[in-house]
């Protein structure tokens, strides 16, 4: 008698847990997506009706649903209440990503310690390290607190316990990819340990009306490891970046449901631990008595703060047949086509052979086209040898045709250059609302700008031409 063969209902099915595409065979890739090791098997759902049951709480209008149990409680921390909306909401599950080293640790401590009181309790759990290790980071940034908790687990069912005995207002779990459920199988990190951990503790906060923190690592190219469903179901992520080198920390909201992506939270790292920075602008000038040549000063936009920062360049005599173009915190290719734009509208033509050096003071990064106009402003300076006025800031995006363009929050700008004691400012036609007692310049394209340097553009094409130059 021939074997009953297994109806199509019958086989197993394997489903993408990414995009969701399915096959009747395991593959390693999907070929979908493109994600490796995201193809899990399945089984066919039954055929089921689920009848009505019994609700929680009755439906009421919205007027009538009281607010107040979702009001934000500041973490005691200026800089991250900012980002997040004015604090943390009860029950608010917040995702916090970073790169190694770029001090996430320290900075959940300090908010641990400030938003701890003996009303609202903070348990801090650690996967990472043990428990000794972080109270010497404690005391190092004076980070104690009657009222804060501190586990090392890396047990799902203990952290859980901890809740229980603890039942603190605020959760801080450092780090998610450390922390295991015994009742799934894989290692600490993978994607399904990933999403029952996050599971487990969003389900927690929500019954609990407790505040999460969840530290989360990043892949080598700077996305948040792990499935993709774990930054839709946390309510808030925040990506912590910054160069290593740098003293400068930035707070970015990538998803908030509770206000704003747009705000950015400013830090400075240093021994005794990390700051808020209300004014972070000193940060990325150079305060000097009499101009440099090839510096320029402009004002960029981090989320909706304006923050004024300082470009510079230097051009020496090339030694080699291909001379070098280097960039910090400058995009490369904005250099490059200011340089193009400079030597064909701007008739600089000293550029072409020499090497040329381009950065920016204090570790900000200028990614922004409102920055074209005072790149384009240092590399003339530099070329010409000769130093813009005292006192003035450059805003605008430089097109292909040399034009000037206008850019968004120009108001906002010459606003904290004005509070920061500058005095005149080339900006885009139509800059609308002046500062009193601020000259502003329009320009309409590159010519106009450079004529704030009138001996420096006649200098630099007396070079370019074999010409010793005027002393």
């Amino acid at each position: 008698m021939a074997a009953r063969t297994k109806s199509a209902k019958d086989r197993p099915s394997y489903r993408c847990t990414e995009c969701g595409w399915t096959t009747a065979k395991w593959l390693g890739r999907c070929p979908e997506c493109q994600a490796w090791g995201t193809v899990e098997e399945y089984g066919a759902p039954a055929v089921r009706t689920t009848a009505a049951g019994r609700v929680s709480t009755a439906a009421l209008p919205i007027g009538q649903v009281d607010a107040r149990q979702a009001a934000a409680r500041s973490t005691g921390v200026a800089e991250l209440d900012r980002v997040l909306g004015g604090g943390l909401v009860p029950g608010a599950v917040v995702l916090l990503a970073g790169e190694p080293g770029v001090g996430k640790s320290t900075l959940l401590l300090d908010v641990a310690a400030k938003a701890a009181s003996d009303a609202h309790p903070t348990l801090y759990v650690t996967g990472e390290e043990s428990a000794s290790q972080v109270r010497l980071r404690a005391d190092r940034i004076n980070a104690l607190h009657d009222h804060l908790y501190l586990a090392a687990e890396t047990d799902l069912s203990a952290v859980l316990g901890h809740l229980d005995a603890v039942k603190p207002s605020l959760l801080i779990l450092d780090s998610v990819q450390t922390v295991a459920s015994p009742e799934i199988d894989g290692a600490p990190g993978g994607m399904a340990q990933v999403r029952e951990v996050a599971g487990a503790l969003i389900r927690a906060s929500k019954e609990r009306g407790m505040s999460t923190l969840l530290v989360g690592h990043v892949t080598k190219d700077g996305a948040i490891a792990g499935p993709r469903l774990l930054e839709h179901l946390v309510d808030v992520v925040l990506h912590f970046e910054g160069d290593r080198h740098a003293r400068l920390r930035l707070v970015r909201g990538i998803k908030n449901r509770y206000g704003a992506t747009d705000e950015v939270g400013c830090f400075e790292l240093h021994d005794e631990g990390i700051i808020g920075l209300t004014d972070p602008s000193g940060l990325f000038l150079t305060r000097r008595s009499a101009p440099v040549p090839g510096t320029c000063l402009t004002v960029t936009l981090e989320g909706r703060r304006p923050l004024v920062a300082e470009v510079q360049a230097l051009t020496v005599d090339s030694q080699i047949p291909s001379p070098r173009r280097t960039t910090s915190g400058l995009e490369t290719s904005r250099v490059s086509m200011m340089l193009a734009v400079l030597e064909q509208r701007g008739r600089i033509t000293a550029l072409g052979k020499r090497d040329i050096y381009s950065a920016t003071v204090g570790g900000v990064k200028l990614s922004e086209p409102a920055a074209d106009l005072a790149i384009a402003l240092a590399l003339a300076s530099a070329a010409s040898d000769s130093p813009l006025p005292k006192n003035l800031v450059a805003i605008g995006e430089v097109g292909l045709a040399g034009e000037v363009r206008r850019v968004t929050g120009v108001q906002r700008r010459l606003a904290e250059a004005h509070r920061l004691g500058f005095t005149h400012a080339l900006v885009p036609t139509d800059p609308g609302k002046i500062p009193a007692g601020m000259r502003v310049t329009e320009v309409a394209d590159v010519g106009d700008a450079l004529r704030v340097l009138p001996r420096g553009r006649k200098r630099a094409q007396e070079q370019s031409a074999g010409d010793a130059p005027d002393a």
